[in-house]
């Protein structure tokens, strides 16, 4: 019997490499994306699902499968109201996860970030550091933690600041070794592939992936 995925995010950059892995993976048989606007995207595999994500209970008899993939977020510049981008970034994943545990889903699948702390005054790295936390207290089977650090790739968004420090990078990158490798840029599509390929593992328990965990996994 094929695996059923859903994910929650499609739309984003590690999202729109996601759901490209897992259509073309033949242990993969359905895909649900949880959307607010429908993908300009077709496949056999592939049911889209419009959603109101502050009502996400009301589509909870529509989220079954093998495993979640969250990989929601914005940003302050997107979303400068903190409430609302607590609700994107925290809300959303926790009662995905709490959905998870009432259908009997064994695996979810959190995108983070580098730096994630609960304890951290830092808006955003507490926020990620909570949203980590309270994942983990709903008590899915299967938890994997996933901090990236800076993603590249091509966003349909431009972001001067962050194409700046992509370019920099490339010479970073190679003088950042032992612990500061976790410090490495790395690309969407390679977070992507190491979230599709622990997947289709028997994880049971939490499991945390830094940058250079998550390059090793996927190679």
């Amino acid at each position: 019997m094929g695996k059923k995925a859903i994910i929650a995010g499609a739309s984003g950059l590690i999202g729109g490499e996601l759901i490209k892995i897992l259509l073309a993976d033949p242990e993969y048989t359905e895909v649900l994306a949880l959307v607010r606007t429908p993908l300009k995207l077709s496949h056999e595999k592939l049911n889209q699902n419009s959603v109101d994500f502050d009502k996400l209970d009301d589509y909870a008899h529509l989220i079954t499968g093998t495993a979640i993939f969250c990989t929601l977020g914005s940003t302050q510049k997107k979303t400068p109201d903190l409430k609302v981008y607590r609700k994107i970034d925290h809300d959303y994943p926790v009662k995905l996860a709490e959905i998870a545990v009432e259908n009997g889903i064994e695996q979810f699948h959190l995108t983070s970030s580098i730096g994630a702390d609960s304890r951290s005054s830092n808006f955003y790295t507490k926020m990620k550091g909570e949203t980590e936390e309270d994942v983990k207290a709903t008590g899915v089977e299967g938890i994997i933690i996933y901090r990236p650090s800076l993603l590249t790739g091509d966003r349909k968004e431009r972001r001067f600041g962050e194409g700046l420090m992509q370019g920099l990078s490339k010479i970073i990158n190679p003088v950042l070794f032992g612990g500061l490798k976790k410090y490495r840029s790395i690309s969407a599509h390679t977070v992507a592939t190491c979230m599709v390929k622990l997947s289709k593992t028997e994880l049971k328990g939490i499991y945390f992936y830094e940058s250079d965990d998550i390059q090793q996994t996927a190679s």
